[in-house]
């Protein structure tokens, strides 16, 4: 009876390739352990309990993890956006009338402007607000709300 095991646990894992889901791997290695099971006792009955048993612990003892790999967090901000609400030191006066003005924000430097029009002498701390084009729109106020994690046009 072994080789009865044997075949549904590679269709098991066939199906595992097939399908998108992470439920029937558990039962092919529930098939696994039946066919060891069918090595020791010829008893149909035990060995369809040993199938059930062992897939039904696989499935529910696994759960938690496969979640936990499965995360995915859509909030996920990356490239230029990743620098929004991060605190930067001011490289270059930002002028607002002259439209210049660099910051150092984690090691790179981006073009900055000030979001209420006002000069940001340098190296004073300021605070990055969003991104506007190829800009970084900062301010002075460290508490303030930031409003742009992700692109606007997304």
């Amino acid at each position: 009876m072994w080789y009865v095991w044997l075949i549904l646990a590679g269709v098991f894992m066939v199906a595992e390739i097939i399908t998108v889901g992470f439920l029937v791997f558990w039962l092919g290695l529930g098939s696994l352990c039946a066919m060891v099971t069918s090595f020791f006792t010829d008893n149909i009955i035990i060995q369809t309990a040993v199938f059930v048993v062992t897939s039904t612990l696989f499935i529910f003892c696994t759960r938690p993890l496969a979640k936990r790999l499965n995360n995915k967090d859509k909030n996920v901000v990356t490239n230029a956006f990743a620098i929004v609400g991060k605190k930067a030191i001011v490289l270059k006066t930002i002028n607002p009338t002259l439209g210049v003005g660099q910051i150092k924000v984690d090691g790179q430097v981006w073009s900055a402007k000030c979001e209420d029009k006002q000069t940001i002498e340098e190296g004073t701390e300021v605070l990055i607000l969003k991104i506007d084009g190829v800009k970084a729109v900062v301010t002075t106020n460290l508490n303030a709300d930031v409003t742009q994690k992700e692109p606007s046009n997304v």
